[in-house]
């Protein structure tokens, strides 16, 4: 049976945010996708897996690459992390820089644009985004729209608060219409490809990381062990933190396991959610003084062991 041409061509792709840490990739990718699909916390470098959020405008699919913050790797984890940005913008058919409208062109975002141009083929298409533009004045952000783009020509340039939803669904148009047509990659109702177990992990690892100081949030990580699914519908849900010396032991437990229980309970009510059933939530913690150089932990978070060694 031959297609009817008059049915409208869907378009699908892959878009891959990049920047500096705490740029605003994971709360731009939230919100597009209007759910929330990655963590957003106040601390840099926080995304470590390459999630997807999948995003429909109108005959398009979108399928969003939050790709763990550029900076200069100093660990296995940091660089394997950075391996896993630059993967993921030469993998996507669209690159969004995202900058920060108040820091402007940092010496990071200027070490980002002379990687874009030996990594990046100067065909591709790479957009610039200006984000959280309700912190400086109209006269700023025009300049540093200037500054930028004479730095690289992009091929378009939006100001945006992500945080906010300004300028957001300009965006989104815009990135719609940039994709190859072609078949829609994922099911209609489908806003993320991780699966429930390292979502959940990750959840849990936001909680830690909001309510932890310092380096702390970045010398653990956290692993979903169990998911048994209960005849009454609930979920029960064990998880690990793994922390690398017995004095961080003490800091996640917290004053009579205060800290990891309204961890866990803040936990469990957003998994609740995310699930829309009732969860039961079950945290310990463990010493694993070498996590870091354990190619399991990589695999778990989506990232290469051997990534930028």
């Amino acid at each position: 049976m031959s297609a009817d041409p008059a049915a409208p061509a869907t378009r699908a792709g892959f878009v891959a945010l990049i920047g500096e840490p705490n740029a605003g990739k994971s709360t731009l990718l939230n919100r597009m996708v209007g759910a929330k699909v990655s963590i957003v916390t106040h601390k840099a470098q926080t995304t470590r897996a390459r999630i997807r959020g999948v995003v429909a405008a109108g005959d398009a699919q979108i399928v969003f690459v939050d790709t763990p913050g550029l900076f200069r790797p100093r660990r296995r984890l940091d660089r394997a992390m950075v391996a896993a940005a630059w993967s993921g913008a030469g993998e996507a058919d669209i690159i969004v820089l995202l900058v920060e409208a108040h820091r402007g062109l940092t010496q990071g975002v200027g070490a980002i644009l002379e990687a874009l141009q030996d990594r990046i083929a100067p065909e591709r298409t790479v957009a610039l985004v200006i984000n959280k533009i309700d912190r400086v004045s109209a006269p700023d952000l025009l300049a540093l729209t200037r500054e930028m783009n004479d730095a690289r020509p992009f091929a378009r340039t939006f100001m945006v608060s992500a945080r906010r939803g300004y300028g957001v669904e300009e965006l989104r148009d815009w990135l719609a219409g940039e994709l190859p047509k072609g078949p829609w990659l994922y099911p209609e109702d489908q806003i993320a490809d991780l699966p429930l177990r390292i979502m959940a992990a990750e959840i849990t690892r936001e909680k830690l990381t909001l309510r932890l100081h310092q380096e702390l949030p970045y010398q653990l990580t956290v692993e979903t062990t169990e998911w048994e699914e209960r005849a009454d519908g609930s979920v029960r849900v064990d998880q690990v933190v793994h922390v690398m010396r017995e004095g961080h032991k003490g800091i996640v437990l917290g004053h009579k396991g205060e800290t990891i229980k309204a961890v866990g309970k803040a936990s469990r009510e957003e998994l609740e959610t995310l699930l829309d059933r009732k969860a039961h939530l079950f945290l310990r913690v463990s010493v694993r003084p070498n996590w870091q150089e354990e190619a399991g932990r990589y695999a778990e978070m989506g990232l290469d062991f051997n990534g930028g060694a």
